[in-house]
């Protein structure tokens, strides 16, 4: 029995690609969509004030969307947006290679947030978002003081 190696032929990457060269593409595909350092710094504040939730999941059925922590029975969805990926108004600088790209691809990624909230503020879910520069603990008492107003508990102390 001969073995046979086959030959793997890996295309170019067109020049109208999201990335512009390969070594672009490598750092962009290693961006996490999920566990990155603000997040879990969050999620470890969240749990420290003694609440539980659920991690990367879809709030609501039929959403094709997940939202970073999910208190179903209050019915929070939480997302940890980053300010480059997300267009924070204090923190987004454009890029400087392929601008409009970048541009249009946070533009699109702006108003799919705006479309999630709506949807699920349609749905009678609380939104909080939290930029990633936000103080964790500051955020964190937020998301435990809303989660707690919502599923009727009296408020944690601090």
């Amino acid at each position: 029995m001969a073995f046979e190696q086959e030959l793997l032929i890996v295309p170019e990457i067109p020049s109208d690609s999201w990335a512009s060269t390969p070594a672009s593409r490598k750092v962009m595909k290693a961006n996490r969509s999920r566990d990155t350092k603000p997040e879990l710094a969050l999620r470890s504040a969240i749990h420290k004030l003694g609440l539980r939730y659920r991690v990367d999941t879809p709030p609501i059925e039929g959403l094709r969307r997940r939202a970073d922590m999910v208190f179903s029975r209050a019915r929070v969805a939480v997302f940890s947006d980053g300010c480059y990926w997300h267009g924070c108004p204090e923190h987004y600088r454009s890029s400087r290679q392929n601008e409009e790209f970048w541009s249009e691809k946070i533009m699109v990624n702006r108003a799919r947030d705006r479309d999630t909230d709506a949807k699920l503020l349609d749905a009678d879910w609380l939104v909080i978002r939290v930029w990633e520069h936000e103080n964790v603990t500051d955020a964190a008492n937020r998301i435990a003081q809303a989660v707690q107003s919502r599923s009727g508990q009296p408020p944690r102390s601090t």
